[in-house]
């Protein structure tokens, strides 16, 4: 066979194996598609020297991603953060399938750049930016991804949610103003987003799925299966993208890995306690300004979660943990709802309590002074009593004033039944501190100062027009009390009219609603 049939032989031979492999990759191709092994995407908003660079050496793009992640490492140490993002950015774009990538750039710009700035407007600024990346770009090319879900929901849970960062009440005031334009004053606005009739109607539901990424029928569903929440607290959104992770999984259950299914029912279980202990916004009328309080309508569905904790847990260690947590729970949840005067839910739990934990003292530190038949007043003023510790006559003293300062500023903003509970709590902790100090003889145990005194002392504090609370809560308070309205107008008669009121008095005069 001479060279010349030879060469037009392996040409033919070249041509048909270039011809298979080019069938054969196709079909690798169209099976790393299914399986979800396609990890490249095309590079987007890069300099051209790096778009180039990338598409010249392809397989080699992780390889630039280090070297970047790398150079974004140095730019932050030197405090440029702004280039820092940038290669952020474009580390993503590099590696867009890749999960961890997305969930350590929003870790880190939520968490490491924000705490870099002293004022609260600049460390949001970052956490918004954390939260922008995992949702509006992480998740769109990683819709499957438990990870960012979990991650997600945590900067929610964590940053925004607890007190880890000195400027989280400003993080939940700035979240709180963006989302009381959605959800409404109550943060409860669902059928105006769920079937919107007018033009601004629409323009809510453009902005709340399209910038902030929220499905309101599924917010809905979340609400009545964990809530119901106040969708202006960051809480409400941890829920909601834990669930969303959790609904992502059972889609795709092949594809989960079980270590971020467990993550995800923690950040719905810990996002459900942050929620009971601080879900509820509220307004003073007199001041206008805003408080966090306990959300105590979540009481079952946070003990259904640590029942269910338990359930799913295998290891005896961490069984008994979630018992501890939960029976800690229980106990707020009882002294909570008595303090609300919601006597009826807090009996009912203070009965599970004893039922479901027997042999365990009811209050941590304390179990011989409470004997089993106690009862749920005896127990409310054992919670403040070990809180504060019994023997301290200057804390005593502290509480029981505290007590009665809430007492008569819910008076004066007409929560009269919590009024009446408070009053009560203030006296029975009062009592019980007596009746325990008055076998002791000498300087052993200094006895409190009279209810009276205490009780007067309070009022003239909260009727001082100079350290006192506003005009009309103080007109409510003079008005309720039965005091002269001459008060307002002649501040130095505080004193002895207040030494001479009953506590027990009753409305007489009205006063100005307002200033003059």
């Amino acid at each position: 066979m001479n060279s010349r049939v030879k060469k037009i032989i392996l040409v033919v031979l070249a041509v048909a194996l270039v011809s298979g492999a080019g069938r054969f990759q196709a079909s690798l191709n169209h099976d790393r598609d299914t399986l979800g092994l396609t990890q490249a995407a095309v590079l987007q908003n890069a300099p051209p020297m790096l778009a180039f660079t990338t598409v010249a050496l392809g397989g080699f793009r992780g390889l630039i991603s280090n070297f970047l992640w790398i150079r974004a490492n140095d730019l932050q140490q030197d405090d440029k953060f702004f280039e820092a993002s940038q290669l952020a950015d474009w580390i993503t774009d590099l590696e867009p399938h890749f999960a961890q990538v997305w969930a350590f750039q929003a870790w880190n710009m939520a968490w490491n750049i924000s705490v870099k700035f002293k004022d609260a407007g600049d460390r949001w600024r970052w956490v918004g930016r954390g939260i922008e990346l995992l949702r509006d770009n992480g998740l769109r090319y990683n819709p499957n991804n438990t990870l960012l879900y979990q991650q997600l929901g945590w900067i929610f849970q964590s940053k925004m949610g607890q007190n880890l960062d000195d400027a989280n009440m400003y993080y939940k005031a700035q979240w709180a103003e963006d989302m009381g334009k959605l959800f409404g004053p109550a943060g409860t606005n669902f059928d105006q987003l769920l079937a919107p009739h007018t033009a601004d109607d629409f323009k809510l539901l453009g902005i709340l799925t399209n910038q902030f990424k929220l499905d309101p029928a599924f917010a809905k569903s979340v609400d009545q299966q964990y809530g119901p929440f106040d969708w202006r607290l960051p809480e409400a959104h941890a829920v909601y993208w834990g669930a969303k992770g959790l609904d992502a999984a059972a889609k795709n259950p092949d594809k989960v890995n079980p270590d971020d299914l467990i993550q995800l029912r923690r950040l719905i279980y810990q996002s459900l306690l942050q929620a009971f202990h601080h879900g509820r916004i509220n307004v003073d009328p007199f001041t206008k300004n805003y408080s966090l309080g306990p959300n105590l309508d979540l009481v079952s569905q946070v003990n259904e979660a640590y029942l269910k904790m338990y359930a799913d847990e295998t290891d005896a260690g961490q069984r008994d943990g979630i018992l501890r947590a939960q029976r800690n729970f229980v106990r707020d949840a009882v002294y909570f709802l008595y303090e609300a005067d919601r006597v009826d839910e807090a009996a009912k739990w203070f009965k599970y309590l004893g039922d479901k934990f027997p042999d365990k003292p009811i209050v941590e530190n304390d179990p011989t002074s409470l004997p089993k038949n106690l009862t749920l007043d005896e127990y409310a003023v054992a919670v403040v009593q070990i809180d504060i510790g019994e023997t301290s006559q200057e804390r005593v003293t502290a509480a029981v004033q505290g007590l009665l300062t809430r007492a008569y500023y819910s008076l004066a903003i007409g929560q009269e039944d919590r009024y009446e509970n408070l009053k009560r709590l203030a006296n029975r902790v009062y009592q019980r501190y007596t009746a325990k100090t008055s076998g002791f003889r000498g300087d052993e145990r200094i006895p409190l100062p009279p209810y009276d005194k205490l009780r007067d002392s309070v009022i003239r504090h909260l009727l001082d027009p100079q350290t006192g609370v506003p005009y009309a809560a103080r007109a409510e308070l003079v008005t309720k009390l039965g005091l002269p309205a001459a008060l307002l107008e002649s501040p130095n008669t505080v004193t002895n009219a207040v030494d001479n009121v009953s506590s027990n008095a009753a409305p007489t005069n009205a006063v100005p609603p307002a200033q003059p």
